[in-house]
């Protein structure tokens, strides 16, 4: 980093500043953000503000400037709190956590990435093939996540709409050597339907951009987005994103992880199954529920290689428990629909829960390495998505938004309640400041 780019502009920790008011805490932020910094500290939190366009501030020559640096000793940034998360668990052997909070569009997902990018950047290169396997799958395992969990929305072109907690393994020399993720709240109601100007998932436009031709004859789409209800809404939007690049990508980082190209196939298979279900009509004839086009379901139960009777069954009746009797009840036109709906979210998620697993079996530490150096440290990395309001609110979003109240408190917590009482106990005197 030059010389010029080190200077600083305002308060660079909140921190020093003389008086502390919403005003001038706006001000400081918006000085700095101006002067192209993005970062500000507060104690021991970093403040981001995203710019919205890509910035050199990530590459190798400003790693090697934070890598083994103390917190404050150079201006604020992403890699001073992830350098320390790495230092803090190597020093202590303890496990450490980074916590990323934000509304939607703020910049979370992409933060998670650069912080996974530099603590594979700073562990030692290895001479051991596992340990450099262990990175490669860590970072590619992102944009196999993004596809399949991520979305076009108002805010943000890729937004996460869903929660990811990475647990990275380390060994006892701070070598990575394997990982686990968990996932949380999918919004399977994207699948269905969309806000307007908003899309669902990228994996349903990748796969109908950038699939071959011969993939999907096979799969019986066509390119054409408009032509499926699921997708309809958001296949009018103009995007600056190339599906049919990203397509391509995402067939790749698969590859490499360790997907198995029938696996692959089958992940295609159901995100076409899904597409062909929300083109299924049903009809009323007399008081018997049809459905409109049995070619449909012909299709539908190829792609999910089961019998067409059953996908017909599945949608058409509801199994009912009376007693010790088990009956078939048919369903009525609306209930019908609302059935073959809730279908396409119940497989879209195992779908997605299934590729989050596959992951974990790949990027898991094999025990070889926790027997033989005894337990392994971890570094917690916490991305969930924003904090939105929609015209019209799903429950999910409700689960997302109190989500993130919670998380907040934690921060609220973790930050006031714990430097007051360390102010406490070395005898400083301070204004208390409540909270909830």
């Amino acid at each position: 980093m030059a010389e010029q780019e080190s200077l600083e502009f305002g308060k660079a920790d909140f921190v020093l500043m003389d008086t502390v008011s919403m005003p001038e805490f706006m001000a400081n932020l918006r000085l700095r953000f101006e002067k192209g910094r993005i970062y500000t500290f507060i104690g021991e939190v970093v403040v981001s503000v995203n710019p919205y366009k890509s910035l050199n501030i990530y590459g190798r020559d400003t790693i090697e400037q934070y890598k083994g640096r103390e917190l404050y000793e150079r201006p604020p940034h992403l890699f001073a709190i992830a350098d320390a998360a790495y230092k803090a668990m190597k020093r202590r052997s303890k496990d450490t956590c980074i916590v990323i909070s934000g509304e939607s569009g703020a910049g979370k997902t992409e933060a998670s990435k650069y912080i996974m990018q530099y603590i594979a950047a700073i562990t030692n290169p290895s001479q051991r093939a596992e340990i450099e396997r262990v990175k490669n799958m860590l970072l590619k395992s992102n944009c196999v996540l993004e596809a399949f969990g991520n979305a076009k929305t108002n805010r943000n072109d890729n937004s996460s709409r869903f929660g990811k907690y990475m647990d990275i393994n380390f060994d006892f020399k701070g070598d990575p050597i394997g990982g686990h993720i968990n996932n949380y709240l999918l919004e399977k109601s994207r699948v269905i339907v969309q806000q307007p100007g908003e899309r669902s998932f990228h994996s349903f436009y990748q796969l109908l951009q950038g699939g071959s031709d011969q993939m999907l004859r096979s799969l019986h789409l066509q390119k054409s987005l408009s032509s499926y209800s699921y997708i309809h809404v958001g296949a009018q939007l103009k995007s600056s994103i190339n599906d049919a690049a990203e397509f391509k990508v995402v067939a790749d980082a698969m590859k490499v992880i360790g997907f198995k190209p029938e696996e692959i196939q089958t992940a295609y298979k159901i995100l076409a199954a899904i597409l062909h279900l929300g083109n299924l009509k049903f009809v009323v004839d007399g008081d018997t529920t049809l459905i409109e086009d049995g070619k449909l379901v012909s299709i539908i139960a190829e792609l999910l290689s089961t019998k067409t009777d059953m996908v017909e069954k599945a949608l058409l009746y509801r199994t009912v428990a009376t007693g010790r009797d088990i009956i078939d009840k048919q369903h009525t036109e609306q209930e019908a629909s609302y059935g073959r709906d809730a279908f396409a979210k119940a497989i879209y998620e195992r779908l997605f829960c299934w590729i989050v697993s596959r992951i974990n079996d790949i990027i898991a530490v094999k025990n070889s390495d926790t027997t033989i150096h005894g337990k392994n440290t971890v570094i917690g990395v916490l991305d969930i998505y924003g904090f939105e309001i929609f015209d019209n609110n799903s429950f999910e979003q409700f689960c997302i938004n109190y989500c993130n109240e919670k998380l907040q408190q934690l921060f609220i917590q973790l930050v006031l309640k714990q430097e007051q009482e360390e102010y406490q106990r070395e005898g400083i005197p301070w204004k208390h400041v409540g909270f909830l």
